[in-house]
């Protein structure tokens, strides 16, 4: 299975997560906004399988460039945790 299709599948294994968007529309989820959906409302088995999809480096990246916005929509708590875990980790 390619990196596409395994996204793919993983986001549709996940639509609850998208509940407010068409399904129509899954295939048109960034990076940076799967990236935020994940880190902020999945468990850990979906936090690990976003950096096996995607790569954790990948993860990282999308996820500084979202902090560096003065508005996104990472939780505290979710922004601290991740920014420590990068930072040591990656």
């Amino acid at each position: 299975m390619t990196d596409d299709n395994r996204l793919r599948s993983f986001i549709i294994d996940n639509k609850a997560l998208f509940w407010y968007i068409n399904p129509a529309k899954l295939d048109d989820i960034s990076l940076s906004f799967l990236t935020e959906t994940i880190l902020n409302y999945g468990d850990l088995k979906t936090v690990k399988e976003l950096f096996n999809i995607v790569g954790t480096k990948n993860v990282a990246e999308s996820f500084f460039f979202s902090l560096k916005i003065e508005r996104n929509n990472y939780f505290p708590d979710v922004a601290n945790y991740f920014s420590l875990y990068f930072k040591k980790y990656v």
